[in-house]
């Protein structure tokens, strides 16, 4: 059941609408990540017909989601340019995602910086070789998924994909690629292998355009890990479009069991 089909049979209530998260969308005992994120930005979007594009997201993912859930929305402060949106999804279980929205126009500026290069060596998605339809939980059957570097000789924690969600149909672009932008597995996992569990705490999403777009619809997503100690873990994530151009800059805090 793709993200389209969800929102169209979701619920209105109070300050958003209900939702059912399908068992194809699942990440063993919670919702996938991506698809918790988006429902909780499309609540935000609902908020004002006329808000700026969306630059930068804070999530928090609290607790397992799963089943039906109520996603809701409000307004903490409109400006003059800038507006900052709350949000939270939730289920019988509680809260099991907070997030915070900032939508901002865009300014005149005599600052000019754009250096967030591709990764060296990086594959073209119609060059790139698919991952294998077996490799990982559920909901990656609602993707197309190839390998954006060649393999490396030695196990590094950094994993690079290209990305694209199957099917986008009347989804707002923001909300497509945050849907997609979760879509990794940690970068450590080439280090510790996949029998351990892990379990994501907080997200931050910077967007580098008001405006995503790709050809064909495909995401060049890496994600880099700095640190790993005492059970945390700290990672770059990067997303650039199909020509190379970066997209969003942020980073993520994992949780790793063992």
């Amino acid at each position: 059941m793709s993200l389209p089909a969800i929102l169209a049979a979701a619920r209105p209530a109070a300050d958003g609408f209900t939702a059912t998260i399908p068992a194809d969308w699942m990440q063993g005992r919670t919702s996938y990540g991506g698809l918790s994120a988006a429902l909780a930005l499309e609540a935000a979007r609902r908020l004002a017909d006329d808000l700026p594009p969306l630059r930068s997201a804070t999530v928090n993912f609290v607790g397992p989601l799963a089943g039906e859930v109520t996603v809701r929305a409000r307004i903490l402060r409109r400006g003059r340019n800038a507006t900052w949106a709350s949000a939270e999804v939730a289920s019988e279980a509680g809260v099991g995602l907070t997030a915070t929205f900032v939508f901002m126009g865009s300014v005149e500026s005599s600052l000019h910086l754009h250096d967030v290069p591709p990764p060296a060596g990086w594959i073209a998605p119609d060059q790139a070789k698919p991952l294998p339809g077996n490799m990982g939980p559920s909901f990656i059957d609602n993707f197309d998924r190839r390998f954006a570097l060649p393999r490396q000789s030695e196990p590094l924690p950094e994993i690079c994909w290209w990305i694209r969600l199957k099917d986008r149909a009347a989804l707002d672009p923001m909300v497509a690629l945050m849907l997609c932008a979760d879509g990794l597995p940690p970068a450590v996992i080439p280090l510790i292998g996949t029998r351990v569990a892990i379990s994501s705490m907080t997200w931050i999403l910077n967007l580098l355009t008001p405006a995503p777009v790709s050809r064909d619809d495909w995401w060049m997503i890496r994600a880099a890990g700095n640190y790993a100690e005492n059970g945390c873990s700290s990672q770059d994530m990067t997303i650039w479009n199909s020509d190379g151009q970066a997209i969003t800059a942020g980073m993520q805090s994992i949780a790793v069991f063992g």
